[in-house]
């Protein structure tokens, strides 16, 4: 059983949003506390982390770089996935994928797919007859789905966090573009099963930097509502979203901050990529015109050319942010051909000056979903790495008519660390100071069916009917219960996509079907067959759009109710309490009014639905003479979905892919294994060979040792390089475990030198103390000596066997050759030097710990020794002066006592060499002996 602990960590003066994490309810024997979070971007992702110790970090790769490219490179042996992939990319353009996202979700027709081949001609994509999608052909062997190259990624991005964390992680939240619908938005969720990540939420990119900006500004969010408009240009499209910040009050944690999103507008194409791909074109023909007149090829026909200029084209437009021009050039382009061209900023603006009218578009459409103006957003804030572009700057400023943009926010990192704090929100390892998030619809959803009714006696038409289950802007994670009434018999009804108009017609080619599921339902005619005296309420869906925006259908129920008589006598009085329980938390609705309604479950309980429902309440004398209450009776129906805009992969090529990306996985690491242990092997023979030379080596060896193995070296250097291509890991590791068996008599006579010096002189101090320790405590007088003959005794002894040891092993060793195995070990030091220093902690600790014994006292019962306040001429005693000294001379006194509230008699505990062992001591000097008790040892 779980067991839950409240850690309670010192407060340090940091960022609160860093404090706000804090570690609570941690699960007892739990394998993994960490949870991540993966900002998966089109160009590269960032990756944070939350841990025990380590509030919100983003993990750097492997290259030490806070942002890893999002590129596979797929080959027949291996894999590469970052910067390796990147650099992949020009020699092996075909196997090196980028920008795969851009598929998901997609069958074969939709024009993005068109898009993607025109954009990157390099990869052969083939069609998938069962799911109508395609797949990236990298060889005849070798086929891979979007979601499955995703899975890859993904389950990189898992191995950086777990090698940043140094613990396993399985709970993530993954940001998505806020414009994916659902078949994207599950073809996401079935790349994380892939990869074996529990996704905690799907969060959208816009809403994750929105949280991330209210985290670390909630000292300045109040009551008073503020807009905040996002404009996030990145690599592949553009989102604007308006987001309010408001303190609201909440039931459980009352007065907390949130945020909620307003309006958003979006443009899929628009961004850094395709000003890259407009200035590649640019530089392509360029290169063509240079060339003219020599029957060259077109350098746009070869792929790694081309990968060539794309890598410049990213770095010029990066270069033209910031310079008026720059000169673009890459050695040896294509035919060993060099390439140079000057390219200016204002070139670079006429290339992509339609791209540059697009700007102002998501601003208007954000604005329309909010019924909001300019004049009601305090600030417009920029995120996201396209909108370094000047001119984008320029267009977006005099769109929005403000006197600045707003460039205080992280624009790389700004969603990762809002995914990852929503990651620990929603772990049970962690516990967050709350932020309420009211993400929004932007696809609206709605229900149709078609019913027969009679319209005039004996005339029957078929009536379509629609019901809006969530609205365009609406709040969402929400559950809805919608009620098909006048039914009887098994039935169908369609969950299609609402009105999309406010998308314009190439951008609803791109969405796809706009049709999402339809629903048979079977087992409606039997269930009133089963209940025929009951009243029937009808055929209640229960749907839900979870937090990942993504939609289900719960359930679907017949209900029915009846009326029940039931005297006094035999309702309980538990009865009578349960049927008042629901009324008081609103369990009970109103009866049905109209024909087919859509009702919002604000507490998504289940329980509840099965409950009394519209019940009135009556007068306390009519239900004495009355008693009836309703029996419902709830029969689940039968449900058949028909997918109709993307169908997810059938549960066994699910399987199949995970065990395929397993299997790859699992190659990758016997690989990096047999790399390791080649490049161990080849390590062990050149430093060997090089340590053959030192002077501390060939001091311990003869010239037939280090020929030997200097031999032995040689030929496995010789087999590495013969057959080692082809050896396994077992292989590897053996010859490296021969080796090093040669070689361990001359690295062990090595290193025993080296621990000498340190060892020996270890061993005189504690030898040094042991014996001053030894003297001190046979000082002590026998009235207060707490240690026995028997402990002194044997401490001498092991001190004087040590010592003997010592000069006799030295003895020994001076007289052996350096080149033999030596006598004189270290861990020989290290245990006598353990054995001499637990002697001596023993009589250390006994003297911490043993109490002091009582001072005598005289037969009157008072102390022997003169009060502590009580002067020379009270003491009513003679003080004998030592030899030499006349009865005049002033006693020696005794050393000022500090009173401690003890009882006549009592005495201070005894510290060796502190204080108390003063008065012995001068006591002795006096001559003085104090008078034993027969009972005093």
């Amino acid at each position: 059983m779980a067991v839950k602990v409240r850690r309670q960590r010192p407060r340090r003066r940091v960022c609160w949003a860093l404090v706000a994490v804090l570690l609570a309810d941690l699960l007892a024997l739990s394998d993994t506390l960490a949870v991540m979070s993966v900002d998966l971007g089109s160009e590269s992702m960032k990756v944070a982390i939350v841990k025990p110790g380590v509030p919100m970090e983003i993990v750097l790769n492997k290259e030490s770089r806070r942002k890893t490219p999002v590129i596979v490179t797929l080959k027949e042996n291996e894999r590469f996935f970052g910067d390796s992939a990147a650099s992949m990319a020009i020699k092996n353009p075909k196997a090196t994928l980028r920008y795969f996202q851009h598929l998901l979700g997609k069958q074969a027709d939709n024009p993005h797919v068109a898009l993607y081949q025109a954009r990157f001609p390099e990869h052969e994509l083939t069609f998938d007859p069962q799911r109508q999608t395609v797949h990236f052909q990298i060889s005849s062997q070798l086929q891979f789905s979007p979601e499955e190259v995703l899975g890859m990624v993904l389950n990189y991005s898992r191995s950086l966090a777990e090698d940043f964390a140094e613990q396993p992680i399985k709970d993530a939240v993954i940001t998505v573009p806020v414009f994916f619908n659902q078949a994207e938005r599950r073809a996401v969720l079935q790349a994380a099963r892939m990869a074996g990540l529990k996704v905690l939420q799907l969060i959208n990119d816009n809403t994750a930097t929105a949280l991330s900006y209210g985290v670390f500004r909630r000292k300045d969010i109040n009551t008073t509502a503020q807009n905040i408009m996002f404009y996030d240009m990145g690599s592949g499209s553009t989102v604007c979203t308006i987001v309010t910040y408001q303190m609201v009050k909440t039931k459980e944690a009352g007065m907390q901050p949130q945020l909620q999103i307003r309006g958003v507008g979006f443009d899929r194409t628009l961004g850094g990529l395709e000003m890259e791909l407009r200035l590649r074109e640019h530089l392509a023909g360029l290169f063509n015109e240079q060339r003219k007149g020599q029957r060259a090829k077109d350098v746009r026909e070869n792929p790694r050319a081309m990968a060539k200029l794309l890598r410049e084209a990213n770095r010029l437009k990066t270069v033209l942010s910031a310079n008026a021009d720059h000169m673009a050039q890459i050695e040896g382009l294509m035919d060993d051909v060099d390439f140079k061209a000057k390219v200016t900023r204002v070139e670079f603006e006429e290339l992509c000056a339609d791209l540059f009218e697009r700007v102002p578009g998501p601003v208007q459409q954000a604005l329309q979903s909010a019924e909001m103006s300019l004049d009601e957003v305090e600030q417009v804030i920029l995120v996201g790495g396209a909108t370094r572009v000047p001119k984008v700057q320029e267009v977006l400023l005099k769109a929005v008519g403000k006197e600045e943009l707003g460039k205080n926010i992280n624009a790389d990192e700004a969603a990762a660390m809002g995914a990852v704090y929503q990651a620990a929100a929603l772990s049970k390892a962690f516990k967050v100071k709350p932020f309420v998030v009211r993400d929004a619809v932007v696809y609206p959803i709605l229900v149709e069916f078609t019913r027969e009714v009679e319209e005039e006696p004996g005339i029957h038409s078929l009536k379509h009917n629609k019901r809006v289950l969530f609205s365009r802007m609406g709040p969402y994670p929400q559950r809805k219960v919608i009620t098909f009434n006048r039914y009887s018999h098994d039935f169908s009804f369609h969950i299609n996509y609402g009105d999309l108009g406010f998308l314009g017609p190439e951008d609803l080619r791109v969405f796809g079907s706009q049709n999402l599921t339809t629903v048979k339902l079977k087992g409606v005619g039997d269930s009133f067959k089963k209940y025929p005296d009951y009243e029937s309420k009808g055929i209640k869906a229960h749907f839900n759009l979870d937090e990942s925006g993504v939609l289900s259908l719960d359930r679907v129920e017949s209900v029915f109710e009846t009326l029940v008589e039931d005297s006094p006598e035999e309702e309980s009085t538990l009865t009578k309490l349960g049927n008042t329980i629901p009324s008081l938390f609103g369990g009970g609705t109103t009866p049905d009014a109209k024909e087919n309604g859509t009702d919002t479950v604000q507490k998504p309980s289940e329980k509840a639905e099965a409950g009394p429902e519209g019940v009135a309440s009556a007068p306390e004398g009519e239900k004495k003479q009355k008693p009836a209450r309703k029996r419902r009776m709830v029969e689940e129906i039968g449900v058949e979905l028909v997918v109709l805009d993307l169908p997810d992969l059938p549960e066994d090529k699910l399987a199949q892919s995970v065990q395929k990306l397993q299997d790859l996985t699992l190659r990758d690491l016997e690989k990096q294994e047999r790399e390791k242990a080649a490049n161990s092997l080849e390590a062990f023979i050149f430093e060997t060979q090089d340590k053959l030379y030192q002077p501390e080596y060939q001091e311990v060896s003869t010239e037939e040792q280090r020929e030997e193995i200097s031999g032995k070296l040689s030929a496995a250097s010789t087999w590495l390089e013969d057959e080692g291509v082809g050896a396994t890991t077992v292989m590897l590791k053996e010859k490296l475990a021969e080796l090093r068996k040669l070689c361990q008599g001359l690295f062990f006579r090595v290193e025993e030198r080296k621990k000498w010096p340190e060892r020996l002189s270890a061993l005189d101090n504690l030898l040094n103390h042991s014996s001053m320790f030894l003297k001190g405590a046979r000082l002590i007088p026998e009235m207060d000596q707490i240690f026995t003959e028997v402990e002194m005794t044997t401490l001498e002894k092991v001190i004087n066997e040590t010592w003997a040891w010592k000069n006799a092993t030295l003895a020994e060793q001076a007289k052996l050759p350096a080149t033999e195995k030596p006598v004189l070990l270290s861990k020989d030091i290290e245990a006598k030097m353990m054995a001499l220093d637990r002697e001596v902690q023993y009589l250390l600790n006994k003297a911490k710990f043993t109490k002091p014994r009582p001072r005598p006292k005289d037969k009157n019962g008072t102390r022997a020794e003169p009060p502590l306040n009580a002067s020379g001429s009270d003491q009513g005693e003679k003080v004998i002066p030592p030899a030499g000294q006349t009865e005049d001379a002033e006693p020696i006194s005794e050393p000022e006592k500090v009173e401690t509230g003890s009882e006549p008699g009592d005495t201070e505990p005894l510290e060796l060499g502190g204080p108390g062992a003063e008065p012995e001591q001068k006591e002795q000097s006096t001559g003085q002996k104090r008078p034993l008790k027969n009972d005093e040892l």
